[in-house]
């Protein structure tokens, strides 16, 4: 805990260099588009359309356990965090053999390499979420003061996040093949999360798996706070917080125990 403690201090006493990493993540990524940054807001919505018509049309994948939601708003809440989920952990994956360079040349926290990644994702996520909002205003879809439960629910799942973030980036460094294997796993990880399904239609006998998977407590939640309007189950919530907590120390201890040789193994 010690150690958890002086790195977020290092970090605070080097927030301008987070800052500048955060503006390059962003910046790279769309500097020599014609649409720029317009392409985070027309990646997730085409996916959703698309996802839509081939759940909702073809495969016919029942609504009535979201309470009737039209199922392109029932998915792009789901789809959101998973995007999110997703891509910090694939950029976040190889943060340390894009920034190589930096590495070997000067000190500096290390972890600020894979935070960088994640806020810059956080930032594509917020302007994202502008559909969903424009969504909500088309089809009239009312909001209490539950919603206010996504501020606890995003926390958690960025927690779980950065946790899972330090394990992958550390490993790919040393081991190459992560990046190529995180694909696959992040791919059949989204079928067994309720991310184009609801949780209804999973059998009971099968739901303590979900139980155990943070990232489908957390989608759950979401659609709970946003589409039902109530709170989420607290039980469920406090459970993936712990698992989460766990798993960022456990992130934590792998990264630090691995830094002493990063510079020997780019």
């Amino acid at each position: 805990m010690l150690e958890i403690v002086k790195e977020i201090k290092a970090i605070l006493r080097q927030h301008e260099l987070l800052k500048q990493m955060i503006n390059r993540e962003i910046k790279a990524r769309y500097k020599q588009s014609i649409l720029g940054y317009f392409w985070v807001i027309l990646n997730p919505l085409f996916q959703m359309l698309v996802m839509s018509f081939a759940f909702s049309i073809i495969m016919r994948v029942p609504t009535k356990a979201a309470n009737n939601i039209p199922y392109s708003i029932f998915l792009y809440v789901a789809l959101l965090p998973w995007n999110l989920f997703s891509n910090s952990l694939t950029s976040a994956c190889s943060a340390l053999v894009n920034n190589a360079s930096l590495i070997t040349k000067i000190y500096f926290p290390r972890t600020i390499l894979v935070i960088a990644t994640i806020i810059a994702k956080i930032v594509d996520f917020l302007f994202a979420s502008i559909i969903l909002i424009i969504f909500m205003i088309i089809y009239h879809l009312s909001i209490n003061i539950n919603i206010v439960w996504i501020i606890p629910i995003f926390l958690i799942q960025q927690i779980f996040t950065l946790g899972l973030a330090l394990i992958v980036s550390a490993a790919n460094l040393l081991y190459r093949d992560i990046q190529y294997l995180l694909g696959l796993i992040l791919l059949l990880w989204m079928y067994l999360t309720p991310v184009i399904y609801p949780v209804d239609l999973v059998p009971e006998k099968f739901r303590f798996i979900f139980q155990l998977n943070p990232m489908s407590v957390i989608i759950n939640a979401y659609r709970q706070t946003i589409l039902g309007g109530g709170s989420p189950n607290y039980q469920s919530l406090l459970l993936a917080f712990l698992v989460s907590l766990i798993v960022l120390f456990l992130g934590f201890v792998y990264f630090k125990w691995r830094e002493k040789t990063f510079a020997d193994n780019i």
